[in-house]
């Protein structure tokens, strides 16, 4: 059986255009960590989330209500032999139309079931998406990973405690 890349899909009551504006809040919705500008053509930017995981993206796809493509410059994982997996790869939003709802389809095209990081990175994808990204678009607000230093202050403090 040929490899294939993990997708998932979700369908929202909002337009193209607000679910479009969400995927480009990067930190609305995948990590507050996140730097760079992360709604501009060619624009490069920044994923770091602790010590586990950091990346780095190119937009290189940036249609209005659309599509948006990432493609993956650089990628850190501390748990795979192979850091390699993600290099090269596309991370990949089509937006279309479904009668009055609009429906987000993600790929990260390269992540393939024979990846060391699939179960792992297959999981995160889908709890982003289908979860926090779907939040953002439904309620306004996501459930992005925090800024590290909010999340060490407050284990600093819940220690003192």
């Amino acid at each position: 059986m040929k490899n294939q890349s993990f997708n998932t899909a979700i369908l929202v009551d909002q337009t193209p255009t607000q679910a479009f504006d969400a995927i480009n809040n990067v930190r609305g919705w995948w990590s507050e960590e996140t730097k760079g500008d992360t709604d501009k053509l060619g624009a490069v930017f920044y994923y770091h989330y602790q010590d586990l995981h950091s990346c780095t993206f190119q937009i290189t796809e940036l249609v209005p209500g659309k599509k948006v493509v990432w493609h993956v410059l650089h990628n850190y994982f501390n748990f795979v032999k192979d850091q390699n997996e993600w290099i090269d790869t596309d991370v990949v939003f089509e937006i279309t139309s479904k009668g009055d709802k609009t429906e987000i389809h993600f790929t990260h095209v390269g992540l393939e079931s024979a990846h060391e990081c699939y179960d792992i990175c297959s999981n995160a994808w889908g709890t982003y998406v289908t979860q926090s990204l779907y939040d953002l678009i439904t309620k306004g607000k996501g459930q992005p990973n925090p800024i590290e230093e909010v999340v060490k202050k407050a284990r600093e403090m819940s220690a003192a405690l």
